[in-house]
């Protein structure tokens, strides 16, 4: 979003500093067909090449602006450039031509050549209040103020990761089978968690936001527990089912939970079989 528009603002006609919104220009930047705003595509989902960079970016920057006086190229998931990708942009960024823009978006700038951050400016963007997420959801996607609660807590300060749970359909749908579980986890039998494992299993694709949800009940749970406030609990509607789980559960237990549902998802993304990671996540979280 902020690469977005900082993109529009460098190539708004009218030289607005933050894009008019109404020049040809700015149009043209936000339905995504101004040809003076290029974004390096890659057809390998896991890396972008030697030859996405080449043919995108180091060739293409050589031809002068079509509109104005930029071009801008951003690098979605710069992270997955290879070294040989890197490499090959390196004379391009030290000596870009003056007309060009280039962004990195990475979650991960520890990745990168010393010799590429060397030729960057890095901007360490910083999570955005809680309150702050919600206002807007509330105001530009007309939802009510507890579904913008859960979305602004979920989505760790990222407003972009908030806007899209929004638009998400299966979100209400993984939310509601991760509450189902922890409400009725206790009394649950051993062959009851086999049978929410294979539940769950539809959901694996989106496994981390059904983990990501139960930590965050058991984090109200832990707070309720200190505070006996439901003022400040994210699942506050949910205060009969997270009183009951403070009473059944130590803070110690509460601590061996979170932690469980941290391991589960290492494992998960070090391809450890996803059924026993799951089963070992459910089995803690039963027995605290």
């Amino acid at each position: 979003m902020l690469a977005n528009a900082f993109a529009e603002a460098l190539l708004c006609e009218k030289g607005e500093l933050e894009g008019c919104g109404e020049c040809h220009f700015c149009k043209q930047t936000s339905t995504g067909n101004n040809p003076d705003l290029i974004y390096i595509k890659h057809e390998k989902p896991a890396s972008i090449g030697i030859d996405d960079v080449r043919e995108q970016l180091v060739e293409d920057i050589q031809i002068k602006p079509y509109n104005g006086l930029r071009k801008v190229y951003i690098i979605d998931e710069a992270e997955k450039m290879t070294v040989q990708a890197q490499n090959g942009i390196l004379k391009t960024i030290e000596e870009p031509p003056e007309y060009s823009v280039i962004i990195f978006l990475t979650n991960n700038v520890d990745v990168f050549l010393p010799t590429i951050i060397s030729r960057c400016i890095t901007f360490n963007l910083k999570p955005l209040r809680e309150s702050t997420i919600m206002e807007y959801l509330i105001k530009e996607h007309k939802i009510p103020d507890y579904e913008a609660k859960v979305c602004a807590a979920f989505s760790q300060g990222y407003l972009g990761r908030a806007a899209k749970l929004v638009a998400f359909e299966d979100f209400n749908a993984i939310k509601e089978e991760a509450l189902r579980f922890v409400r009725n986890v206790h009394t649950y039998e051993v062959y009851d968690l086999v049978d929410e494992i294979k539940r769950i299993t539809e959901y694996k694709i989106s496994i981390n936001d059904f983990i990501d949800i139960i930590q965050m009940w058991y984090r109200d749970v832990l707070l309720f527990k200190v505070t006996k406030d439901p003022n400040n609990l994210i699942f506050g509607d949910e205060i009969n089912f997270i009183r009951k789980s403070a009473s059944q559960s130590s803070y110690e237990g509460i601590e061996t939970i979170l932690n469980s549902c941290e391991i589960a998802k290492a494992r998960i993304k070090a391809n450890v079989n996803f059924e026993l990671a799951m089963e070992l996540m459910l089995l803690n979280i039963k027995e605290n």
